[in-house]
């Protein structure tokens, strides 16, 4: 099954300018094209979409997913380094979902003392906050 750039770009969830961004910085291999000469991306193309929109939900710089797709083009070669990318980036990640799980247990704390105000119970001098 083949898709247009617009049906690409829906099913994807990122614009037509950003899958044409990303053939142009080479993070995507150009598609193929129809008998009219307009882009036709696959279901591998739209699976490796998918995947890139996971490394930019983590955060990962596109100067690193460009290093990741290039190595990719050389197959198996590169799974060591590109395993490696990915181990850093979960690194990253689960540094990050530390600092929004503290930042959470002080929003929690903070809503309970509010909670406890408004039922009139006094609260802890060093929450008054």
């Amino acid at each position: 099954m083949s898709y247009s750039i617009a049906e690409a770009a829906r099913r994807s969830g990122l614009s037509i300018d950003t899958l044409r961004y990303y053939e142009r910085i080479k993070l995507l291999e150009p598609p193929a094209r129809d008998t009219a000469g307009r882009r036709a991306y696959s279901e591998e193309d739209l699976a490796w979409l998918s995947f890139l929109t996971k490394l930019r939900t983590t955060g990962m710089p596109i100067r690193r997913m460009r290093e990741y797709a290039t190595l990719r083009r050389r197959g198996l070669a590169s799974a060591g380094r590109r395993k490696a990318i990915l181990v850093e980036q979960r690194g990253a990640v689960a540094e990050r979902i530390a600092e929004l799980q503290s930042s959470l247990e002080i929003l929690d704390y903070k809503i309970d003392n509010y909670e406890r105000i408004e039922q009139g119970a006094p609260l802890p001098r060093e929450a008054s906050a």
